[in-house]
Parts: C-alpha cells; sequence; structure tokens
C-alpha cells in the first residue's frame, strides 16, 4: 500500500538528483463533440475541455506543494481528432485545432496531444483531411501536438501513410521557417504506437480507455546517474548485473512515488487513476541526462561499440523495477535518446560519436525511437519516409514502440548549430550517411504486410 513515505524516502532524489514528476496528463474523449455543423463541432471541442480540465492546474500544484516535488509539465491528452473530421474540410480542422489550442491556453496547460489519427491499415477521408491540414494547424497553434501511427506488429506498414506524412513534415518545415521549422518538432509518427502515454509530442487517448482518467510520466534521469556513480564509486570493479540491479531498485522508488501523486491527483478531480511511466525522459540541464548514465556506466564515447548493449541494460532494469513498483505501469517506460533534449547526446553527435545510424541500432532496444533529430533543410520527404519506414520495421519485428520525430530546418546544412531554448534544447544538424537512393523503393506505395511470427500467434 502506497504511503506518505514513499515521498519522505526521495527527499534527497528531488533535493539534489532533479528528481520530478515530468507530465501529469489529463485524458478526454473528445467523440461526442462530433458534429456535422463546424461552428458547433469546434464550440463542442473547445467547452468540453475547459469543462472537464479547468482545476487540473490548480489541482496539481496543490499536490505538489503538500509533498514537495515538483510537477513540471500539465497536459492534456484528447482522443484522436480525426475521428471527428469525417465529412468536414481541411479548413475545419484548422479551426478545430486552433480551438483545441484556445482551450489549453484557458486551462493554462503546458502542452495538447491527440491531433492524431491512426493509419496502419488504410485511411478515411477525416484522417487524410487531418493529415493535409498539419502545416497550417500547427504554424496557427502553440500547444497542440500531432502523432501518427503507420504500423503495428499485426497490420504491418501504411508506406501510402508514411509518405503522405513525410510530405507534410516537409511542407510544415517550410511554412515554419520563421521559427526554423519548429513547428515539426509537434509532430511524431509511431509504430505500435501506445494508448496511454503521457508524453508529448505523442500523447493521446486511445480506443479502449475511460472517458477521462489521469496519466502521470515520472522522469529520473539524474536520479539513475546518481545511483549508478554512487555505486561505481564505492566499488570501481562493480559488474553490470550488479549495475542493472542498482537501477532496479532506483526505479522502483522512482515508480512509487509518481504512483502515489498521480493517484492523489486523480483522487482530488474524481476521475479515474491510468497508468505511470517511468520514462527517463531528460532534459537539457547539466546531471539530467540518459547519456550521462551511459558514460557513468563506463561508455566514455556515447556511439562507441557497447552503447547499444548499454541501452538494452538500462532500458531493461528500469521497464522491471517500475513493473515490481506498480501494477499500472504503462506508457513508454523505459529510456527515451531525445537528441536535443539530452545535452550529453547532442554533444556526442555534434563530435561525431553517435551518428543516425548507431541511434536506429540504439532505439532496437530503446523505450521509443529516434527522436528530435535535427535535418538539413533541403531534406526530401522520399528520405523522411525511408527513416520513418525503417524505425517502424524494427517496431513491428520487434514488437515494440518505435517513433519518429524529425525536424528539417530550411536552409540549415549538417554541421549548423540550432537553439529551440526550454525543453525541446539545441543540437546540431545530422543526417543518414547515405541521405538518397531509396526514392523508388518508397514510392512504390502500398503496404509492406506483418512479419510472419505476428500471423502464427
Amino acid at each position: 500500500m502506497l504511503t506518505r513515505q514513499d515521498i519522505l524516502s526521495t527527499i534527497r532524489m528531488v533535493r539534489e538528483e532533479n528528481l520530478d514528476v515530468r507530465a501529469v496528463t489529463l485524458g478526454i474523449n473528445l467523440n461526442i463533440c462530433a458534429n456535422r455543423d463546424p461552428d458547433r463541432l469546434v464550440k463542442a471541442v473547445y467547452d468540453r475541455i475547459v469543462e472537464k480540465a479547468g482545476s487540473l492546474v490548480r489541482t496539481c500544484n496543490e499536490v505538489s506543494d503538500k509533498y514537495g516535488l515538483p510537477i513540471v509539465n500539465k497536459r492534456i491528452a484528447v482522443s484522436p481528432v480525426s475521428l471527428l473530421l469525417e465529412g468536414h474540410t481541411v479548413e475545419t480542422a484548422v479551426r478545430v485545432c486552433q480551438a483545441l489550442d484556445a482551450a489549453a491556453e484557458t486551462v493554462k496547460i503546458d502542452l495538447l496531444g491527440g491531433f492524431s489519427a491512426l493509419v496502419q491499415k488504410g485511411m478515411t477521408p477525416g484522417e487524410r483531411t487531418l493529415i493535409e491540414s498539419l502545416p497550417e494547424a500547427l504554424r496557427t497553434t502553440h500547444r497542440v501536438c500531432s502523432s501518427f501511427n503507420v504500423g503495428t506488429t499485426k497490420a504491418g506498414i501504411n508506406v501510402d501513410a508514411v509518405l503522405m506524412l513525410a510530405k507534410q513534415i516537409v511542407k510544415t518545415s517550410a511554412i515554419t521557417r520563421d521559427t526554423r521549422g519548429f513547428g515539426c518538432a509537434k509532430i511524431v509518427v509511431f509504430a505500435n504506437m501506445p494508448e496511454d502515454n503521457p508524453f508529448m509530442a505523442g500523447a493521446m487517448l486511445g480506443p479502449g480507455e475511460p472517458e477521462c482518467v489521469i496519466n502521470v510520466g515520472v522522469s529520473g534521469p539524474g536520479v539513475v546517474k546518481h545511483a549508478v556513480e554512487r555505486l561505481t564509486l564505492h566499488d570501481p570493479d562493480v559488474t553490470l548485473n550488479e549495475i542493472a540491479e542498482e537501477i532496479k531498485h532506483t526505479a522502483f522508488r522512482v515508480t512509487r512515488t509518481g504512483e502515489l501523486i498521480g493517484r492523489e491527483v486523480a483522487t482530488r478531480l474524481d476521475i479515474p487513476f491510468g497508468v505511470v511511466d517511468l520514462s527517463l525522459a531528460p532534459t537539457p540541464r547539466v546531471g539530467d541526462s540518459v547519456g550521462e548514465i551511459y558514460q557513468t556506466m563506463g561508455v566514455r564515447n556515447i556511439g562507441a561499440p557497447g552503447t547499444t548493449a548499454a541501452v538494452m541494460l538500462l532500458n531493461d532494469a528500469v521497464k522491471k523495477g517500475g513493473s515490481f513498483a506498480s501494477s499500472s505501469v504503462g506508457g513508454l517506460s523505459g529510456a527515451f535518446i531525445p537528441v536535443m533534449e539530452d545535452h550529453a547526446l547532442s554533444k556526442a553527435v555534434a563530435d561525431g560519436t553517435l551518428t543516425l545510424e548507431k541511434l536506429e541500432a540504439m532505439t532496437a532496444v530503446c523505450s521509443v525511437g529516434l527522436d528530435m533529430i535535427l535535418l538539413p533543410g533541403d531534406t526530401v520527404a522520399e528520405t523522411i519516409a525511408g527513416i520513418i519506414l525503417d524505425e517502424s520495421a524494427i517496431g513491428i519485428t520487434s514488437r515494440k514502440t518505435t517513433g519518429v520525430r524529425v525536424i528539417p530546418v530550411p536552409d540549415a546544412k549538417p554541421g549548423d548549430f540550432v537553439d529551440f531554448g526550454g525543453l525541446f534544447g539545441s543540437g546540431v544538424i545530422t543526417q543518414p550517411t547515405c541521405p538518397t537512393g531509396a526514392d523508388d523503393f518508397v514510392n512504390r506505395g502500398g503496404h509492406i504486410p506483418a512479419p510472419l511470427h505476428s500471423l502464427m500467434n
């Protein structure tokens, strides 16, 4: 049974090791807002979010003050907006996105996810409308994030949807040139997309979820790094299995803390508690880096042989510790590797030790995929589509979630430095070693079938 002692035992983690609740995310089902009249649809979406989330920020602040544990972000995830757009125009889709943004501003939350579509097997007119609206919708909003599921282990990969999304990413980059293509930082393309992810840009209230639900994302890369550091200082000859055990115990304590906070927020709001997602999601701050954990383990140069094994060790230990701590672990729990948002990973890319190809290998064993990657401004849609297809292939074959969030930066070239500030961080432009040459393959379109093992289950 969870008690206040679970929080008291983590005081050092909060004061010295950057432990926080990274996000409390309120899921809201918007399907009741469906209406053939665009004006009524837009009003219903705005009103429902304001009604359901009006006290979210105040409640989070009260719980944070009670336990002395920072809740960094208060967010909303809605059911896929594409479901509301059947029979509507691109103009209406943009208006709905603007209504989401206005509601998010009214209730004072940080980001809102769910301007999304699930297109792994095909595409309805409403889903196509949402995808076509992306550039203008994200240009005219600030808090709305968009996500798409283009493949699953059961369904295979919808190549037509991948290519269409890649073209929209290129257009979004161009139309948000004044912010160096920042609109693309709010788009993520998944395979095996989770239905209860509290982290942006991929948060969405999936099918089968309650009408409203509280999901919590707890992040503690600094806590894990310090735990491993203390262990190696005490015993320089510590083995990797002993490091894994220490990470597992640390993840247990962090998960218990996050669940206590999440359940109290849910109780105060009279909303069901969903999951606690223990993902080591870094920030650009020194001491809050996943890359620093690999270095503390002994991988001095991130990207060197052995890095992928270190990622697997960390990801597995975090998942085991979280699963033992709670029966409500969900989302993407594990270790993220968002390059721009992690100063150690970003430096490794700048130094040339961490290439896009090595990052791709690491995504086979981390909790998500290629995240916050800066690409040259002249990157073509076929190259982006190929990157998405490769990541999706890893995900559906490995029966795990993989995602791609890439940002083609207008006018930028490999090696250029870009700084988005805040949690989005900074980094240098990179690209695949061979950025072109698969255009004919990508443009064939169609569907890549599901792997054999999924059909035999």
